[in-house]
């Protein structure tokens, strides 16, 4: 697993107001399901309420006009997610790759799957609003470099969740997440 920690968009979340785009599922190679487009404006909407107002994340189709990226990666990349910084028109932003094809051997929960896919685009756009990994296991940014028990984390996730819609209940987030985020805006606000 590779998890890039950057700090990509402290400059631009001084608009207030950021673009995304999805990256269609279209290549089978990638495992990507057309639910997961769903998952990933999940994750930027858990990170827009959680900014308490300070931050906008709008779809747009342009890919060229986003300064947030989500591309579905194949296992031949090697990825099971990052975040690379970009420059769109000198605003500082994300390509951000997740695997969605990623689940335990023989585990066919798809709950489960849909668990990690999300969790895995709300960790790896954490990044490209600027939070850094943490060694805390509660967190959305922990990184399992600190090591961990990579299967609890996010079977402790699924077991919050009865039906796919609750994932949209469930954030996936700790309150050092949160914090995190309203330091990274604020300290934006300030800064030229």
């Amino acid at each position: 697993m590779k998890f890039l920690a950057i700090l990509l968009l402290c400059g631009a979340v001084r608009a207030a107001s950021l673009h995304y785009w999805v990256q269609p599922c279209a290549d089978p190679e990638s495992r990507c399901r057309p639910g997961d487009s769903e998952l990933a404006e999940w994750a930027l909407a858990a990170w827009q309420a959680a900014s308490d107002g300070k931050l906008t994340l709008e779809k747009t189709a342009a890919m060229e006009e986003a300064h947030i990226r989500i591309y579905w990666a194949t296992a031949n990349q090697g990825l099971y997610g990052e975040a690379r910084p970009i420059l769109v028109k000198g605003v500082r932003g994300a390509e951000v790759y997740v695997l969605p094809g990623i689940v335990p051997a023989g585990e066919s929960d798809t709950l489960l799957r849909d668990a990690i896919v999300y969790l895995t685009c709300l960790h790896e756009t954490g990044h490209a609003l600027g939070l850094p990994h943490t060694a805390k296991f509660a967190d959305i940014m922990y990184s399992f470099q600190y090591g961990g028990d990579i299967a609890e984390y996010f079977d402790r996730y699924r077991r919050s969740l009865t039906t796919r819609g609750d994932i949209r209940k469930h954030s996936g987030m700790s309150d050092e997440d949160r914090k995190r985020l309203g330091e990274v805006l604020g300290a934006s606000r300030v800064k030229p």
